[in-house]
């Protein structure tokens, strides 16, 4: 692999924090809901989020970014470690954190952390290379010093007339160098930098101008992108089926930008890289945004293997070969887990299962389920040779994970029939096939728990 084939991000990271739970009383001191916490969640925002990302799609990513000394630095470090290279600059004061609270679904509050800027000192030589060959660039603002740093601004004009250059700005940094390849505002944003006008195709032929670079284009949510280069305004729709008014859209800005800068390292035209970042941007909406790409803070003490879900299946595809997967609540293995599993792996490449969380199994086998959390239930399926990847869903079918995995074959027990699936129909849309696999008779986790509590019974 050449340097140029590298994606290199630059810009501000943050610490995501999703706290999820449950919201059924007030507290008795005010008239304000109580949350009681379900699971909690780290994984990293800003240019960190835009950086994994963009490790989903692009063989290689560097990020240059400023970061603490802080606990809230060193976790941002971990998670990222596996799929990205992180280049430091020094900031100065505490990791910007951002804990959303939510409850059955809806966001409740927010509550913001930290003061860091990056500090201006000069750049560290190895910052200075990876930016000099890099194949493309994302500058993924913040607000917090790294893109407005005086040694970085001036080194991307010198590179914008060959390498391309995807600024995804901010209102309170600078202003995009001259020549950036493409700028990509949201239609709030763009207003902010253009006051007294407010049709988003106009917005794009103002900081267009002004701005002087080859292209902006406005993203406007649902409706897709207005695009505007060579002096055309260009509408970019997202594609049928992939509406998603009223969804969780935090972080598609993100997915956005780095799909648009994925494209364009790829040596796709500007048009081609926007009509790319309304597609995946669309895509990652639907399947449940940022949120739906949390990472377990427990996870990083796991070993390496089997690797993250969705870094394999892109792997799996990239590489022409056959992806697997199942699902299910696995609560206290057993011998017909094991024997669906080694079934289900035989059938390809790689087996990714999806993991039923905890609050699903409590929705479909009732409050005294499951026995197992599910992070330990997650680790105990990663040990198992047969399976290479685990992934968890919230929701009670997989369908909104597997829009994503994209699986070849799609495992069940043959005590299920395809009319039984709810995620059938993703799995076809998609090309797959469904293989419905034998069970092993007398072993039911349902039955194993109703055994178990029998003859705890008798002994009292």
């Amino acid at each position: 692999m050449t340097a140029a084939s590298r994606l290199v991000v630059v810009g501000d990271v943050l610490l995501d924090v999703d706290i999820d739970g449950t919201a059924n009383r007030l507290c008795p001191e005010a008239p304000v809901p109580v949350v009681d916490v379900v699971r909690q969640r780290h994984r990293p925002g800003g240019a960190g989020l835009a950086a994994l990302l963009a490790s989903r799609c692009t063989a290689a990513v560097d990020l240059v970014t400023a970061l603490g000394d802080d606990e809230g630095g060193a976790a941002i470090a971990r998670m990222l470690a596996p799929a990205v290279r992180v280049l430091r600059l020094p900031l100065q004061g505490n990791t910007i954190s951002k804990t959303r609270i939510r409850a059955g679904g809806q966001s409740m509050l927010r509550l913001d952390g930290g003061n860091g800027k990056a500090k201006t000192t000069p750049l560290a030589p190895e910052v200075i290379a990876a930016l000099r060959t890099a194949g493309a660039i994302l500058v993924a603002d913040y607000g917090r010093g790294v893109a407005a740093h005086p040694e970085i601004r001036g080194l991307l004009t010198e590179l914008a007339p060959r390498v391309p250059i995807v600024w995804d700005p901010h209102p309170r940094g600078p202003a995009p160098i001259r020549g950036a390849r493409l700028v990509t505002p949201n239609a709030g944003e763009a207003a902010g930098f253009a006051p007294g006008y407010t049709e988003p195709a106009e917005l794009a032929k103002v900081l267009r101008d002004e701005w002087c670079t080859d292209s902006v284009a406005v993203t406007t949510g649902s409706a897709g992108a207005l695009l505007a280069n060579a002096k055309r305004v260009t509408t970019v729709e997202v594609p049928a089926g992939l509406r998603f008014a009223g969804y969780d859209t935090c972080g598609a800005g993100d997915q956005f930008a780095c799909a648009a800068a994925s494209a364009l390292l790829d040596g796709r035209t500007v048009a081609d890289a926007v009509a790319a970042g309304v597609e995946a941007a669309a895509r990652f909406v639907a399947v449940g945004g940022a949120s739906a790409l949390s990472v377990h803070e427990r996870a990083q003490t796991a070993p390496a293997t089997p690797e993250p879900a969705l870094e394999l299946a892109a792997r799996v595809r990239a590489s022409g070969g056959r992806l697997v997967a199942t699902g299910g609540c696995f609560d206290l293995l057993h011998p017909g887990h094991l024997a669906l599993l080694r079934q289900a792996r035989a059938l390809g490449d790689a087996l990714i299962v999806c993991l039923n969380s905890d609050d699903s199994v409590r929705r479909r086998k009732g409050s005294s389920r499951p026995i197992v959390a599910e992070a330990d239930r997650a680790h105990l399926l990663a040990e198992l040779s047969c399976v290479d990847a685990v992934a968890v869903f919230g929701e009670s079918s997989p369908a909104r994970l597997l829009e994503r995995l994209r699986p070849d074959v799609w495992v069940k027990g043959g005590d299920y029939a395809e009319s039984d699936l709810p995620e059938a129909e993703v799995i076809r849309r998609h090309g797959g096939e469904i293989v419905l696999v034998p069970t092993v008779p007398g072993y039911s986790t349902s039955r194993l728990v109703a055994t178990a509590r029998g003859n705890c019974e008798g002994e009292r």
